[in-house]
């Protein structure tokens, strides 16, 4: 299989792998590509929840539920320490 990319992904690319664990384009690319395969799969097997979250959340914002930058802070903040606190424990 031969891809042709443009320059500037190339470049990209030629950084990260001279600034990361890669020995080679070729590695870096089969790692990507396996990595967004997962993730695609991952969204094809979770579609319907994604869907219903989008219509719960745009009809609480067509209700008018919507939170303030300080709430969405403070529950970013809060899921930040939750999911730190799970890799302090399971890593």
């Amino acid at each position: 299989m031969t891809i042709r990319l443009k320059p500037e992904i190339e470049a990209l690319i030629e950084r990260d792998v001279q600034r990361g664990p890669y020995r080679s384009a070729d590695e870096f690319v089969e790692e990507a590509v396996r990595q967004l395969h997962d993730q695609e799969e991952w969204m094809a097997g979770h579609r319907a929840e994604i869907e219903a979250s989008i219509e719960e959340g745009y009809a609480a914002a067509q209700r008018g539920e919507l939170l303030s930058q300080d709430q969405l802070h403070a529950q970013l903040k809060q899921k930040k320490r939750a999911w730190r606190d799970r890799l302090i424990h399971f890593g």
